[in-house]
Order: C-alpha cells, then structure tokens, then sequence
C-alpha cells in the first residue's frame, strides 16, 4: 500500500498504547485521523486529549460508513478481525491492516530501521534511544508503547526530515488470524534484543518456537546491518549458536560479550558504569538517571546501538542522561518521610526479580511490600512455577485476582490464590485478595512505616494509587 495515497486513517481500538503511538505517527504523516474505543481509562487518555484526534465512544459500523476512511486499522483486542467496524469496512471495500502490518509501513519508509526486541526493555531503550537521538539532532521518528514519556512529547513520532525510524518489534502473533509474529513486517537496519526468554505461552508452545521466530528475525539484517544482543543468558547465546546472520554483531554483558559492563555503580541520584572492548578499557563513565543494574545493562544496549549507527561513545555519553524515565517503569507515585508508594510494569518472571533486586539495591533497610497482578491466564500458568520464585527480594507479597488479556478467555484451572500459595510453600510471605476492595483493607491493617509498597503487573493495577495513597495518608494523622 502506498501511504501517501491515505488520506484519511481509522483506528478501531486507538487506545492501546502502540496504537496511540501510530495514531500520531500517522498524524504527523499529514493523514486525517480518527479512532474509536471503549469508555475505559486508559494510560493513553492524557495523550490522546492533547492530540486533536477525533474519537468515537464504542464501536459502530455505522461510524465507519460515514467517515469513509482510506485505511482501518486494527487491534488484536476487541475482536480482532471480528470487531463491526473492520467487517463494515471490508463490505465497504475500504482496506483494512493490522497495528503490525499498519507499523511496518510506516517503518520500512526509512532508510534506518531499529527494531527494539525481546522479553523485557523493549520500551525502555526504544525511548531512550529515541530520547538520545533527539538530543544529538538526529531527527528520529519513534514508535514507544507506552502512555508517557517524560524526556520526550509524545509516544509516537513522524519526521519527516528523518532517515531513522525506531519501534518496538513484538514478537507476539500479528492479529487473531494471522500468526505471524508482529516484527514479521518489520525490514530494519538494526535489531537490538536486551533480553531474551520464553513468553506468550498462547503463542510458543516452547522454548524452541521462541528461538525459531527470532532467528527468521535476525537473520533478515543485511549485511551492513547490525544486531545489538546481551549475551549474558542462555537463550540469546542459543539464538547466536543456531543462525545465520550476515550483519555484524555488537554482544554485551558483565561475564558474556565482546563489551563487558564493569564498575556498576549506584548512588542516591544516579547510577554509572564503564564499558570494556575485548577487555581494553574505554575511557568514558557512563552516568544515568534511572536506577538499577537492569537500567545499566539497557544504556548499554542504547551505547552500541548509536556506536553501530557510526555514533561515537564521546558523543552519546551526555544524551545518556537526559532520559528520565518512563510511567510505570519504576515510576515514584507517592512519598512521605516514612512510606513510598512505586509502580512498575514487570509482568514476567524475569522482570519481576530484576526490578525487586533494584529496590533491594536502592533501598536496603526498608521493608518491601508487593502487590502483584499476574497478566493473562495462560503465561500465569506456563509460567506458574517461575512466577512463585520470583518475589524472594520482597519482604511480603498481595497478590490480586489474574488482569485476563481481551484476546484470551477466562481459565478456571489457574487463579492467584493458588499462586500465593505456592509462594508460601516457597517459603515467602503472600496473601492473596479476591479484589481491589480487599488489598485496601488489608493494607489499613499493616503497619506501613518504613515499607516500600510496590503495584505491579501489565493490567490495571496501578488504578490502585489514589486509594493506597488515602491509606498511607492516614496513617500519617
């Protein structure tokens, strides 16, 4: 499809984060664009009020009948393919893409394509890659699943005077029909995987199939590409073992890599590194303003992405720093001089004991409280044994009932008592609730002076803030 042709661009279910993103690419693409979703908050809301995009309440073929769009654009949730307005504009003979296929046309326009890869710190080195190139006046265009983004004005850029392009690349299933992983459509430049472990149990049956759909990825760089891979875990070691790539490799690790990450250091403001090259020194120290090993490891992904770019590291080593964060990505909600409410998207194993370790790094004489929402049934399940070894840097954990994804359907087999459960039999502490009313009444019975409360999960948790907050504040008086 050619998109200078469309005019005019729908989005059934505009409030996902990555296609709040894409809405305002197309935006700034110069297309008339308008949406439609359900009446529920969304992380995105604050976005899309400052972007003058005209939103219908619902779905409704009738909608779609009027506007005309010359492109729909859709979501695997809300039915996917199924959802009025795509079938309505199918009669209509008006095309109609999935967000994937809709975001690799927008990619492949650029002649510097930078996929952002993985399981864990897809939206974290997206958008501070993005942030750098910013700072460098690189002119990046920019597609960051996420709802804020505090060093930069939005999640989701075009630029027009701009040969980069930077997105996540899910490696999820394009659309409830088309299985295909969603950077399928994507033809980059650079790949940059930070981490690499087995998720979307609905998806990859196995370890394997994770493995399979990431080598066809790698293995589509061309030669004067480049792959940026932490090599400090087994799977993305496996994934350089089994493929065939012709572009060049930028490894990196603390024990694995031709770059080694060495002199951590984590102090009440920031954090810093150095970075060795086959164990010679580079003379730069690195300084960030987020927090934890975690954090260091994706400047470092950030580093060798710009270095692979042709970007000197004299020349990144201040842009490092003007990326401040992002919502939900260690986000500080709520402080007093005794108790500190945080929030954190982690959703995976892996993810969990990362973000815990940081706060045990930062934090060493608090006491942790968690309050955990397992995301979706099927990876709580695939992944049950794993999730109940991942909280033994939290002192106590409240688990919430499972935040069931729209594209799966609810499992009576697995739930978050059983969970807790088994996370006591591990030998830590956890308490299980059968709803937000309840993880508040069994908060204003804790003590929670001195206590780092902690919402996590990839579902609507971190709606909990105001009334965590009411409880805290009272404890105060």
């Amino acid at each position: 499809m050619d998109l200078s042709k469309v005019k005019k661009i729908h989005f059934t279910g505009i409030k996902g984060v990555g296609m709040t993103a894409l809405a305002c690419i197309a935006r700034d693409f110069g297309m008339q664009v308008s949406g439609s979703d359900t009446e529920e908050c969304f992380v995105t809301d604050e976005i899309l009020g400052k972007s003058q995009i005209s939103i219908t309440c619902g779905f409704s073929s009738e909608k779609i009948a009027e506007i005309q769009p010359d492109l729909l654009v859709y979501t695997v949730a809300h039915q996917g393919e199924e959802n009025e307005e795509v079938i309505k504009a199918k009669e209509l003979s008006i095309p109609v893409l999935s967000f994937a296929q809709a975001l690799g046309l927008f990619f492949n326009t650029k002649k510097m394509g930078i996929s952002v890869a993985g399981v864990g710190g897809k939206t974290t080195i997206s958008a501070w890659l993005a942030t750098v190139l910013e700072h460098l006046e690189q002119n990046p265009s920019y597609m960051i699943g996420v709802g804020k983004i505090k060093s930069l004005t939005c999640s989701g850029k075009y630029n027009l005077n701009g040969d980069i392009f930077i997105t996540e690349a899910d490696e999820y299933k394009s659309s409830l029909k088309d299985n295909h992983p969603k950077f399928f459509y994507q033809n980059p430049k650079i790949i940059v995987i930070p981490n690499l472990f087995f998720d979307h149990p609905d998806v990859y049956h196995n370890e394997n199939e994770t493995l399979q759909a990431f080598k066809q990825f790698v293995e589509k760089l061309p030669e004067d590409g480049a792959l940026i891979i932490n090599t400090e875990n087994e799977l993305p070691r496996k994934l350089l073992e089994m493929s065939q790539i012709k572009a060049k490799i930028f490894s990196y690790g603390q024990n694995y890599g031709e770059y080694r990450i060495i002199q951590p250091a984590f102090s009440d403001l920031v954090d810093s590194f150095k970075l060795t090259l086959n164990d010679k020194m580079i003379d730069e120290t690195f300084v960030i303003s987020v927090r934890g090993l975690f954090n260091i490891y994706n400047a470092c992904a950030v580093l060798l992405t710009c270095r692979a770019m042709g970007i000197d590291f004299s020349q990144t080593v201040e842009a490092l720093s003007e990326y401040m964060g992002l919502d939900r990505r260690l986000e500080l909600v709520y402080k007093n001089d005794k108790t500190l409410l945080y929030d954190d998207y982690a959703h995976h194993p892996e993810e969990i004991k990362a973000t815990l370790k940081t706060f045990k790094q930062i934090f060493p004489a608090k006491k942790l409280l968690v309050i955990f929402q397992p995301h979706t049934y099927s990876r709580t399940k695939a992944l049950f044994s794993e999730f109940s070894r991942s909280f033994k840097d939290a002192d106590e954990i409240i688990l919430a009932p499972i935040f069931a994804s729209a594209r799966e359907k609810e499992d009576n087999s697995i739930n978050s008592e059983m969970l807790a459960l088994k996370i006591e039999d591990n030998g830590d502490k956890a308490f299980y609730c059968q709803n937000k009313e309840d993880v508040i009444n069994y908060l204003k019975s804790k003590d929670l002076a001195e206590t780092i409360i902690l919402t996590m999960g990839a579902g609507d948790v971190y709606q909990y803030k105001d009334e965590i907050i009411k409880v805290i504040e009272k404890q105060i008086l």
